[in-house]
């Protein structure tokens, strides 16, 4: 069929320039190890941050809600399909997130998406950091709201920013709590203390820090001891959670006001009881077993320290996300299939997703991982490494 040549010319600029990528396929369920292409490698690319994607609560939390609510609701949460189940979790997370009320999307994209569109008019203004993630910046783009953006962490540009906008109706401050292709965490103390002086709301994205920073894995806010300091959390069920879904926790007047208003939760079926149930579930993991988020950390910290004595480039990580920043695309992406071939996976990040000259490998340790297997995927990145004159 003919129309789409000037796709397909761009396609075959970015395999010109060693930049274009078949999606892989996993052969196996997601784990510290998995089979790709009838091999068996070290996953180092996957956001499984707790392992839980197979938890054995988890699963059987998944099994009987099939079995007694079957595997669909058929319809959007407004209309006919609110299970009992959906509220109940809502209400669990709200408790277990330190807020008045929590409200569950379908994805974290669309609970960005939903949040922005829908509370922010031509007369408001948001401000946002330069490295905040697609979401954040799709979701500003729908709205109808004037723009700042400032310099990444930079908490004079913000300052800044906000001097500049004291006569809208109101200003919200977005950042992510974690920065998800840097691993470095949000300096959220002073940015909530720069909103207050300047009265404005606050929002953090903890997709990257649900299930990883604060108690249990509360995130950022409760990290910092803000709870009760910033006015909208937003996070993922997909990453440390292990299932699907995004969601927002906040006032049960914002909650109102996104059921009625919030445009992906208004006009997207609800999830299937399977996925609700395994992130109750889930809750109930990270309150149970906090031994899984030590464990996370102690990797973090021996994989990190291997990498740096060998001379790689982790850039300003600081969390379980680990860059090994390279810089050229068709080279990092020459580091990744190398890697691969030595047992391996960690997907190299390249134009658009990060700046040009900004590529990298990034790499998420997992609390499945055994130090031994740390131990060979640091072998093998050496050897690649030195392979490729990157160390």
């Amino acid at each position: 069929m003919k129309g789409f040549d000037y796709l397909q010319e761009q396609l075959d600029q970015m395999k010109d320039e060693g930049t274009f990528r078949e999606l892989i396929p996993l052969e196996s369920a997601q784990g510290s190890r998995v089979q790709i292409k009838g091999k068996e490698v070290i996953q180092l690319s996957s956001n499984n941050y707790l392992g839980l994607t197979s938890h054995p609560k988890l699963k059987l939390a998944a099994e009987q809600a099939i079995k007694e609510f079957g595997v669909g609701t058929g319809s959007v949460r407004t209309i006919a399909g609110t299970l009992k189940m959906h509220e109940e979790f809502e209400q669990k997370l709200a408790k277990f997130k330190h807020t008045e009320a929590a409200l569950v999307f379908q994805s974290g994209f669309t609970t960005n998406q939903g949040v922005l569109s829908s509370i922010l008019t031509d007369q408001d203004v948001v401000i946002s950091d330069e490295l905040n993630h697609a979401s954040i910046i799709d979701g500003i783009r729908l709205t109808k709201a004037a723009r700042k953006v400032y310099k990444h962490v930079n908490m004079e540009s913000l300052e800044q920013a906000l001097k500049e906008t004291q006569n809208y109706r109101k200003r919200i401050v977005v950042t992510d709590g974690v920065f998800s292709m840097d691993g470095n965490i949000a300096p959220l103390p002073d940015i909530v203390m720069l909103s207050e002086k300047y009265d404005a709301l606050i929002m953090v994205d903890d997709a990257h820090a649900s299930g990883v920073l604060g108690n249990n894995g509360r995130g950022t806010v409760n990290h910092f001891g803000l709870d009760g300091r910033v006015h909208i959390q937003v996070g993922t069920l997909s990453k440390a959670v292990g299932v699907l879904g995004g969601y927002v926790a906040s006032t049960q007047t914002l909650k109102d006001y996104l059921i009625h208003k919030g445009r992906p939760f208004l006009f997207s079926t609800s999830h299937p009881p399977a996925v609700t149930a395994a992130c109750e579930a889930a809750v109930d993991v990270l309150l149970e077993e906090p031994s899984l988020i030590e464990t996370l950390w102690e990797n973090t910290k021996f994989f990190k320290d291997g990498l740096t004595k060998m001379g790689f480039d982790t850039g300003i990580s600081e969390t379980p996300i680990t860059p090994i920043l390279i810089g050229d695309d068709a080279k990092t992406l020459q580091f990744s299939d190398l890697l691969f071939d030595y047992g391996v996976f960690a997907q190299g990040i390249v134009f658009p997703t990060v700046p040009k000259g900004k590529a990298r490998i990034r790499t998420i340790v997992t609390a499945e991982h055994t130090k031994e297997e740390l131990a060979e995927a640091l072998n093998a990145m050496e050897r690649a490494g030195k392979e490729l004159n990157i160390i």
